[in-house]
């Protein structure tokens, strides 16, 4: 089982920047996959970007180029370092992980962008 923690949602301008961090129970080494989704109002929960343990990371297209996912393996935290952020980008962030064929949400933390 992997328990999720994210931290660093807040209330930004637009055009402001937020760091989200998402910190794993175990070692992400072991994660198949870790990614970001997010939920705004009246909405289902979508992709943001998304981290494979081997292979090429993904992005929503309305967030390419201005969110990028990383990773610190000593840490075991994931990032989400989002720039230029726009009203709509408005939601509860959730890190995701899937491990041994089973997805993991964390508790989500909210962005808000005022504009």
């Amino acid at each position: 089982q992997v328990q999720l923690v994210e931290s660093g949602g807040g209330l930004v301008q637009a055009g402001g920047s937020l760091r989200l961090s998402c910190a794993a129970s175990l070692s992400i080494f072991s994660i198949n996959v870790m990614g970001w989704y997010r939920q705004a109002p009246g909405k289902q929960r979508d992709l943001v970007a998304r981290m494979p343990r081997s292979g090429s990371t993904n992005y929503a297209d309305s967030v390419k180029g201005r969110f990028t996912i990383s990773r610190d393996n000593a840490k075991n935290t994931v990032y989400l370092q989002m720039n230029s952020l726009q009203p709509e980008d408005t939601a509860v962030y959730y890190c995701n992980a899937i491990y041994r064929g089973n997805d993991y949400w964390g508790q989500g933390t909210q962005v808000t962008v005022s504009s």
